[in-house]
């Protein structure tokens, strides 16, 4: 990391500086460390002897200025703070007051013990999300990303709306295997945004429908963002299990997007695409219907096979490369092959610097003693009422998301706030998906959503416009929360007529809330009419009284 991400974007990129090569000589150093040492460590921890000491401060100082180097500054002062709290809580009144720990034992604690830089998240990461990133990489190697894109303009591009519509599908398709919002908004971005600019978008409009879809890829099974495999791991319960439950919220987050685009077009006076500009949907499964084969699989080794699920994101690695050969248009070459391993590589560098870091963040507050404070305190603020208490994590999780990652930002609230919850009764896959949604919903809230940023960067449109119009369109987002969690039919836990009928009443709702935010039904809806589409939206949404 320390070769490939310079120190200062003015340092020369031409060659290797000598503290560059040395910070690299150390990263090896105290990683070999544990991996060869770590069977006779592991049995006596708390030793703060000198050869413990000298790599646990090196390692720690390495992850801090990785992590300044990859994400900037203010994540690095964050673990920092979380460092210096270890140490002097006792400076702190009230609830704040922690008893402190020496420089020694906090240094040896977050570099050995498995609630620090080995925990959860770090482990997650190299051993499962590596392989999903992978997959996208051998997708695009054999031009699995262009079937996508030609699938999405055969089937919606005719439709009014048809290059926004697109949009949507292609970023939702993408998503599925890259899980990452602003990646889907980078890649997408590039060719759907001028394309919805030319059919008469608004640039602003155009941004925020692009932004909105790419980021509910991180929610949408069958590879969703890299938390839904952390709740998996601190459930313990099979991936394809949270990618099933997680299935009907995301699929009423894209309903809610597709009827609001579909009305914004009508309100435009938005026509389709003319067919000379779209592919056959014949031709482009003629040529990419191998493409289905590696989903498939995946599908069937995750929600049926009940395989780990880094092993089947590796087998879907294998069949795809597999079936690329068999046709010269999609035949991957060693360059290729090269190029999605590089980057892989890359990717994971930004991946492990921040989980890394979220580990040195949870370890330093269990070492304070914080994570078995906070949960009884914010129960009490919220004297047992369980909406008071869902309404203030979810300002918590956008707040924290304005300069830390969605991921970290799920993992810090697991474990502050995940004990809370399970306290009040609230069921404990519905809570974590509470977390992950309002984690991941700061990347389109403004003031500070990447996703957004780099879409209306693309539109060339103005931000808050672009802010402002993508929360209208993700508003399903901010609501289906609060629905699974008093009301877990929604992520399949219940009876299958309770299923069933939750499907159908929060579908109809789900149509009448983005009537509602579109303002528009075969004419303009005045704000009556939208404040009883909004009305009849949440009483369908609701959970039964009885």
């Amino acid at each position: 990391m320390f070769i490939v991400v310079k120190a200062h974007p003015a340092t020369p990129h031409d060659r290797v500086s000598w503290y560059d090569w040395s910070a690299a000589a150390a990263a090896l150093g105290v990683g070999l460390y544990i991996a060869v040492l770590y069977p006779s460590l592991s049995y006596s921890l708390a030793s703060l002897t000198w050869d413990r000491l000298v790599p646990a401060t090196l390692a720690l100082g390495l992850v801090l200025e990785a992590t300044r180097r990859i994400a900037g500054w203010a994540l690095m002062w964050i673990a920092l703070t979380c460092i210096l709290y270890a140490k002097f809580g006792w400076l702190l009144p009230g609830l704040l007051y922690a008893k402190g720990s020496s420089w020694g034992r906090i240094a040896v604690y977050l570099y050995l013990d498995s609630s620090g830089i080995l925990g959860i998240p770090l482990g997650v990461t190299a051993s499962i999300v590596v392989a999903y990133i992978f997959f996208g990489q051998a997708l695009t190697a054999v031009r699995g990303d262009a079937f996508l894109t030609g699938f999405a303009m055969a089937v919606m591009g005719r439709y009014r709306g048809g290059a926004a519509k697109m949009a949507v599908v292609s970023s939702s398709l993408y998503g599925t295997v890259s899980g990452s919002a602003v990646a889907n908004v980078v890649v997408d971005g590039a060719v759907t945004i001028p394309m919805m600019k030319r059919s008469g978008y608004p640039p602003h409009l155009a941004a925020a429908i692009e932004a909105v879809s790419s980021n509910g890829g991180q929610i949408m099974p069958p590879v969703m963002g890299a938390a839904a495999f952390l709740i998996a791991e601190y459930l313990s319960i099979p991936y394809g299990q949270v990618a099933l439950d997680a299935a009907l919220p995301a699929v009423l987050y894209y309903l809610a997007l597709f009827v609001q685009i579909d009305l914004e077009a009508a309100k435009l006076g938005l026509t389709g695409l003319p067919r000379a500009d779209l592919p056959r949907l014949r031709e482009v499964m003629r040529q990419g219907w191998v493409f289905l084969v590696p989903l498939g699989v995946l599908l069937y080794t995750l929600m049926i096979g009940d395989w780990e699920a880094g092993k089947a994101g590796m087998l879907a690695v294998g069949v795809t490369l597999l079936v690329g050969c068999l046709q010269k248009a999609t035949r991957p070459n060693w360059r290729g092959v090269m190029d999605a391993v590089e980057n892989t590589g890359r990717t994971m560098l930004d991946l492990i610097a921040i989980t890394t870091l979220a580990g040195i963040v949870i370890g330093a507050l269990q070492l304070s003693g914080l994570t078995s404070k906070l949960p009884i305190v914010l129960t009490g603020a919220a004297g047992g009422n369980v909406f008071l208490l869902l309404v203030l994590t979810a300002v918590v999780s956008i707040i924290l998301g304005m300069s830390l990652p969605p991921t970290v930002v799920y993992v810090t609230l697991a474990v502050l706030i995940g004990p809370a919850l399970a306290q009040l009764g609230i069921v404990p896959l519905a809570a974590h998906l509470f977390l992950f949604y309002f984690g991941m919903l700061s990347l389109i809230t403004p003031p500070d959503c990447l996703a957004t940023y780099a879409a209306a960067a693309i539109a060339k449109a103005d931000f808050w416009k672009t802010g402002w119009a993508g929360m209208r369109l993700g508003v399903v987002a901010y609501v289906v929360p609060f629905v699974f969690v008093f009301h877990p039919a929604l992520i399949g836990l219940g009876t299958p007529g309770e299923i069933l009928v939750t499907m159908l009443t929060a579908s109809i709702g789900v149509v009448l809330l983005g009537i509602g935010c579109a303002g528009h039904l075969f004419q303009p809806l005045t704000w009556s009419k939208r404040a009883w589409a909004w009305a009849a939206a949440a009483l369908l949404m609701m959970p039964p009284l009885v």
